[in-house]
């Protein structure tokens, strides 16, 4: 694409701004700066991958996939403040989707651990499985709020924390596995996939392209019920004390 077609197509930003400013949103401001951001972000991020594609060695893209998987764990954990040991938890969790689906891709040959493959792909994986996660404990920390008479019930006839909370554990699985669900239900016929929609641009075959999105699609379902279980199964434990009873 060139640049005098990439700076026409920036003037679609002034529909934002215009609507915005007719409309008295107030949001002129951060539109222009979040435009601003995205485009320093993305070329500072378009020339560092560039470098890192470069390396060669499987060390370095290991070290960098850990990086990322920290900087994800710390962001999900945001999301579950009230749960002590969410950013351990969601390492453990994000790190295990991810390395067991990354294992049978590499295995499978689908992909090779090589870094202009292994971070995008770990990209995408890792990031499904953040925001599966974030959905994961704020369902929790709902549900064991609100069904909180419930749980002690059932507490109070004897029955040990696993039995009083496994309702609320598989709805909280459930809603950070449904986007990723619903996403697959809808695809397209209600939109092209980013990266189908990128290989076609790029030059792909259709039929190709649709192979590779077929294989994105797995990964991220595979990575998100990972994530989404091991979360849950980790976490439900701190909505209680050492003497078995639901912290209010």
């Amino acid at each position: 694409m060139k640049i005098t077609s990439l700076m026409l197509a920036s003037s679609l930003v002034m529909v934002s701004i215009i609507f915005s400013y007719s409309q008295k949103l107030k949001l002129e401001k951060d539109i222009i700066v979040g435009v601003l951001r995205a485009i320093i972000q993305l070329i500072v991020v378009g020339y560092i991958l560039n470098w890192i594609f470069g390396i060669k060695s499987p060390i370095f893209t290991t070290m960098l996939i850990l990086v990322m998987l920290f900087n994800a764990s710390l962001n999900s954990a945001k999301r579950g403040r009230n749960i002590e040991g969410t950013l351990w938890i969601s390492y453990v969790a994000i790190g295990a989707g991810t390395f067991i689906t990354i294992l049978i891709l590499v295995l499978a040959g689908t992909i090779s651990y090589s870094a202009y493959q292994i971070i995008p792909v770990s990209g995408m994986v890792i990031s499904n499985a953040m925001v599966a996660i974030g959905l994961c404990y704020r369902q929790l920390t709902s549900d064991f709020k609100n069904k909180y008479m419930e749980v002690e019930t059932k507490l109070a006839l004897g029955a040990d924390i696993l039995p009083s909370s496994i309702e609320i554990i598989r709805d909280s699985i459930r809603t950070g596995m449904q986007p990723t669900i619903d996403s697959m239900k809808t695809l397209g016929v209600v939109a092209l996939p980013g990266m189908m929609t990128g290989l076609i641009l790029a030059g792909t075959s259709p039929v190709e392209a649709i192979k590779y999105q077929i294989m994105v699609t797995f990964m991220l379902l595979s990575c998100t019920s990972i994530a989404s279980f091991l979360a849950c199964y980790l976490s439900y434990s701190r909505f209680f004390n050492n003497r078995k009873q639901l912290i209010k």
